[in-house]
């Protein structure tokens, strides 16, 4: 059995970067091997990363605006 507990703040943001680093490796790794190029992917890679932040927090501030009411279910 699990047992889901919240994490804290800082665990949050450990695994947010932690899985930013991830997508990015894998985003230059896909680079290089379509480009063969190490500069090019690099490139691309911080890239990524500067888009991909900007339109989450877009994409954050979107939903946030959105009035999401949800009702009781009845059984």
């Amino acid at each position: 059995m699990f047992v889901r507990t919240r994490d804290s703040h800082p665990r949050s943001f450990a695994k947010a970067i932690s899985w930013r680093m991830t997508g990015s490796l894998d985003t230059f790794v896909l680079s290089y091997i379509f480009t063969a190029s190490l500069k090019l992917a690099g490139s691309i890679a911080i890239t990524e990363v500067i888009t991909k932040m900007a339109l989450y927090y877009i994409h954050e501030r979107v939903w946030g605006s959105i009035q999401w009411h949800q009702s009781g279910r009845s059984a």
